[in-house]
Parts: C-alpha cells; structure tokens; sequence
C-alpha cells in the first residue's frame, strides 16, 4: 500500500507544482524559469542531507547508478522539463498536464521494440483511447482564430515531445533506483538529488548560450518564489515518491497511478487558474487516464 500511496503522492505534487509554474510563466521565459527552480532545489536537496548526515550516501552509489542519474536528469529535467514549461505557457495547464502524462504509453512502446514484450489487446485498446484523449485536447473551440490554432498546435507538439522525454528519462530512474545495490530509501533519495544537481550544474554552464541575456539572473523575487517552491513539490518531493513508489510496488502499479495527474489537474485549472475548460478537455482528461490504466492493469 505505502508504494501506491507514494505514487499517488507524486500525482499530487506534479499537479501543484503545475500550478506554481503557470503563474511563474506569465513573467519568465521557460529557459530562464528551468534554471533558477533546478539550481535552487539541487542548493535545497543537497543541504537537507548535510543536516541529516546523509551526503555519504552520494559517494556510496555505483558508478553506473550515478550516471543514470545524470544522463537522466540532463535529458528528462533539463530537454524535457523547459518543453514541458514552454506548453504550459502557451495551452495552459488543464490541456499539456493530461498530454505530457502520457509517458507511461512511451515507456511500453520502448519495451515492446527493445525488448520485445508481447503486444496484447489492452495494449492496443489503451494506446487508441490515449490517443483520441490527445485528439480532444488539442481541438480548439469553433470561434479559434488562426493564430491560436497555431499557437495550439505549438504547445501540443511541446507536450508530446515532453511526454516521449520523460518516458526515456523515467526508464533510466527506474533502472537506477531497483538495483540491488540501490534499493533502499537513502539512495533513492541520494539517486534524485544527483539527478537534479547534475543537470542544474549543466545548465548553470551552459547559461550564456541557452539564456544569453541571462534572464535568470533578473526575475521578480515573487516570480522565483513560485518557481523553486514548484521545483521543491514537484523535482524535490514528488520525484522521490515515484521513486519511492518504485522500490514498494511494481512499474505496473506505480506508473498509471503517478499518472492520475491530469484529473487533478483539469479540477485545479478550472477551480484556481480560472482557464476555459470545455467538455472536450474535461473527457479527453480522462481518457488518457483510462487508457494508461487498461495498459498497466492488464499488460
């Protein structure tokens, strides 16, 4: 129970920190927004475990655990995550949330052309449920002027390339955190926060090409409080509960209740963002949930 609790946790966290980054985005380029949040919660991670005396644990890990890490916090945190700011900018969070949740499809589509896992009805079923949900969101309404069909189009494609991302990123956490040298709460822990300070230490570096005006540097102090409060719910708290969830329960159990966001977050943005929800949105939401799970519960 406690693996699909932490995995329902993550859910929350994502959708929250969602919240945070929307309102940040109004005022801050996705670039600029993905440095400051990476950087001042891998600061944060890093003195939480000086002051619980785990910083050990780092040097501990294997090699090869390490470097997943890395490699996946650079592709998933660091490609993934502006895209993933870059559509919430332009469609809101009720319509990219539910879209970049469909990872879970991604990350089966890889096993059954890497390793050859057999393609069952479910399978095939939730896969075109997933896709007519995305269908859904990406419809406009009928009074949708041509540059906002564009601008539409934009963030759906931002979304998805988001979703494909995450699902390689997810695979290589998952490999990291399950072995047995690393199974354990201290180096799931320790296997984040490497992910996290890997790539801000990248970006931090690579700032003067990726953010040449250096815009990070110049945000709203209220606009950054919103962004490393995000950073801490959704990078800090809720990667380390799916991570969590990883070691208690089994991917199939895990992913399709991690991937429960989009419901949350279609409640949050008509509730609290105030953003124009239609009927489409609000069922396309839930089919994407449902087909993740006929795809996880009856693989």
């Amino acid at each position: 129970m406690i693996g699909e609790l932490a995995a329902l946790g993550a859910a929350i966290c994502w959708t929250v920190s969602a919240v945070l980054y929307k309102e940040a985005l109004l005022k801050v380029k996705p670039v600029s927004a993905n440095i400051i949040r990476l950087t001042c919660t891998s600061a944060i991670l890093l003195l939480c475990l000086a002051v619980v005396s785990k910083l050990g644990v780092l040097s501990s890990l294997p090699s090869y655990a390490f470097a997943l890490a890395c490699v996946s916090g650079i592709i998933g945190l660091g490609f993934g995550d502006t895209l993933y700011m870059a559509s919430l900018k332009l469609i809101g969070v009720a319509r990219a949330v539910p879209i970049t949740c469909t990872y879970p499809l991604f990350n089966l589509l890889w096993t059954v052309f890497l390793i050859g896992e057999q393609v069952t009805w479910s399978i095939i079923l939730g896969a075109i449920i997933i896709v007519l949900g995305i269908w859904l969101l990406s419809k406009g309404r009928e009074n949708t002027t041509e540059k906002q069909k564009k601008v539409l189009v934009e963030g759906v494609i931002f979304a998805l390339a988001t979703a494909i991302i995450w699902s390689i990123s997810i695979a290589m956490i998952d490999v990291a955190v399950t072995l047995p040298e690393t199974n354990t709460l201290d180096h799931a822990l320790a296997v984040n926060t490497i992910r996290i300070a890997s790539v801000a230490f990248s970006l931090l570096i690579l700032s003067p090409i990726i953010d040449k005006e250096l815009g990070f540097l110049k945000v709203q102090r209220k606009t950054a409080t919103a962004l490393i409060s995000g950073g801490i719910v959704a990078l800090g708290l809720g990667w380390f509960l799916l991570s969590y969830s990883f070691i208690n329960t089994s991917e199939a159990r895990a992913v399709p209740i991690s991937s429960t966001t989009p419901l949350f977050s279609t409640l949050i943005g008509i509730i609290f963002l105030h953003e124009k929800v239609t009927s489409k949105n609000v069922i396309g939401s839930v089919l994407i949930v449902a087909g993740i799970f006929l795809i996880f519960m009856f693989k």
